[in-house]
């Protein structure tokens, strides 16, 4: 039976857009038992995401990195995975990258960008991989091997950049040596920074377009060609997948490593359009939001899209609502994680308001698939 676009368009975004409505009421319940005012509050945080071009900016700039982490955990979903490593790849990304952009002075912008750029992704690629091959070579969950990579390339990037010790302990490679005690690297160097869209004040680089384009090639690959079918089929079912002859190994290693790219992209793309240097303190919590955002999206990529927008949109108005309200902006992770259980738990949604499922519709986000022992 062919289904109206428009139909499946409003039954894909019900479920989250019913998750985001539930959380933003629960998230003023909760302010106003604590005495604040829940209608200032979101009024700031409207101000905050979209109240001038500033604030614009600094939504545009929130939601490119959650783009490519979202695609990193939607790209593992539907294989079947479940990156949570999404926040070392990132890491690995970032280290990768700016190892490139701040050596080889003197090569022109047109080599030496894209030089840097390809190491971050190959960086997160191969940090992605990792997982994938040691689950198909050994068994060993991607949920577990992924949660000690994080602290694996936490802890790696903290030694690259380490300052030294007053006892003789050496610093790290990366390390800049005009920054005295502070942990981080040297700029990267102009050539390998990613150009201004639009400059300082606003500091909108074309890294955003770029995610917009991983995002387009992203759907492509998933619904367009071949590998995209055999991905999608060893995610909704491996064992059939291999009985029609797929190889279902190799696309579990597909699928993390392409999770990793896109990660190490997401990493890549802070480093040389925003930051221009890496610090331990600017991996932030990114990663860990890719899965919020893969799974709010519905893991399609035209919803990633969507729902980066939304969080980073979140994210960049949290501080203007602290200021205006008072109301602390730790009130906003509390709202994104609560739309991430209700998203996870689809039924609970469904009995709140009593929306029945079609009996053609079928659940295109779980989180079970990846620990069913495959």
């Amino acid at each position: 039976m062919n289904i109206p676009v428009w139909r499946r368009l409003g039954r894909a975004i019900l479920i989250p857009v019913l998750a985001l409505l539930t959380a933003l009421a629960i998230g003023a319940l909760v302010m106003a038992i604590f005495g604040d005012d829940p209608v200032r509050a979101y009024q700031g945080l409207f101000s905050g995401a979209f109240g001038n071009g500033r604030a614009w900016s600094t939504t545009i700039r929130k939601m490119t990195p959650l783009i490519l982490t979202g695609l990193s955990v939607a790209v593992a979903f539907k294989a079947g995975l479940f990156n949570i490593g999404a926040s070392g790849q990132f890491i690995i990304g970032t280290i990768c990258s700016v190892a490139v952009g701040i050596h080889f002075e003197g090569l022109p912008a047109f080599v030496h960008l894209p030089l840097a750029i390809a190491a971050g992704i190959a960086g997160g690629t191969l940090w992605g991989a990792l997982p994938g091959l040691l689950k198909v070579y050994t068994g060993a969950h991607e949920v577990i091997v992924t949660i000690m990579l994080n602290y694996v390339a936490s802890l790696f990037a903290g030694w690259t950049v380490y300052a030294g010790g007053t006892q003789g302990q050496q610093p790290g490679p990366l390390w800049d040596p005009t920054a005295g005690a502070i942990s981080e690297t040297p700029d990267v160097l102009a050539s390998a920074q990613i150009p201004w869209i639009v400059g300082p004040p606003y500091r909108v680089h074309w890294g955003v377009v770029l995610a917009l384009l991983v995002a387009v090639v992203m759907w492509w690959l998933i619904y367009r060609t071949t590998v995209g079918f055999e991905l999608r089929t060893v995610g909704q079912n491996a064992r059939a997948a291999r009985y029609a002859g797929m190889r279902v190994n190799g696309m579990i290693i597909l699928a993390m490593a392409l999770a990793g790219a896109l990660a190490g992209l997401a990493g890549t793309i802070e480093t040389l359009g925003l930051n221009h240097k890496f610090a331990p303190e600017f991996s932030g919590a990114v990663g860990f939001d890719g899965i919020t955002v893969a799974l709010l999206g519905q893991t399609h990529p035209l919803g990633v899209v969507l729902s980066a927008f939304m969080l980073g949109a979140l994210d960049a108005g949290a501080a203007r609502m602290q200021f205006e309200s008072g109301v602390a902006a730790d009130i906003i992770q509390v709202i994104q994680a609560l739309v991430l259980a209700f998203v996870a738990a689809p039924t609970l949604i469904r009995t709140l308001y009593r929306v029945r499922r079609a009996p053609d519709e079928v659940e295109t986000t779980t989180l079970t698939t990846g620990w069913a022992g495959r």
